[in-house]
C-alpha cells in the first residue's frame, strides 16, 4: 500500500527566523504548546542526527532564542506548531539560510473528506498563509506525495 507524506514549502523575501513566523501564525490561532504543558523543537547541528527535544510553554523565549542563535544558522532548526480549534498540526523546519521554510502536517493530519488518503492541503494554506504573508511569505509550494 504505502505511505504517503504531505509538506508545504514556503519561501520568505528576506530570512526569517523562528519567532517572527511563530509570532505571525499566533493571531491566527497556532500555538508553540502542541500538547497541554509541552513544547517540541529540534536543533540539527553537525551531527545531522534530526533529534527532537521537549521544553514547557514556560521556557519558550528561551527555546526561540536558541533556534534562532546565529550559530545555528547552517543547519536546520524546527518547532512543532499546533492549532487547536482544529485539532490539527505539524512541524515546522526552518533550512539553512532562513528563507526557505517546511511545513509537515503529521500531529492529527487533516484529510479530504471525500478521499481521505489524502491530506487537506487547501485547509493547510488556507490557515497558515495570510499569517506568512505579514512575516514576508514570497511563494508556496505543496506536494503530497506517495512511498
Amino acid at each position: 500500500m504505502g505511505s504517503r507524506d504531505a509538506d508545504i514549502d514556503f519561501t520568505f523575501f528576506r530570512p526569517t527566523t523562528v519567532r517572527a513566523v511563530l509570532d505571525a501564525l499566533t493571531p491566527a490561532g497556532w500555538s508553540a504548546e502542541e500538547s497541554p504543558g509541552h513544547v517540541s523543537y529540534l536543533i540539527n547541528d553537525a551531527d545531522d542526527m534530526y533529534d527532537w527535544s521537549a521544553g514547557t510553554p514556560e521556557l519558550l523565549d528561551e527555546v526561540l532564542a536558541e533556534l534562532d542563535a546565529a550559530a545555528h544558522l547552517p543547519y536546520v532548526v524546527g518547532l512543532n506548531v499546533y492549532e487547536p480549534r482544529a485539532r490539527t498540526g505539524g512541524m515546522l523546519l526552518f533550512h539553512p539560510g532562513r528563507t526557505e521554510v517546511s511545513f509537515n502536517p503529521v500531529i492529527d493530519r487533516r484529510r479530504i473528506p471525500a478521499a481521505p488518503e489524502f491530506t487537506d492541503l487547501a485547509w493547510y494554506l488556507h490557515a497558515l498563509v495570510p499569517g506568512l504573508v505579514a512575516a514576508g511569505l514570497k511563494g508556496y509550494e505543496a506536494h503530497e506525495i506517495r512511498h
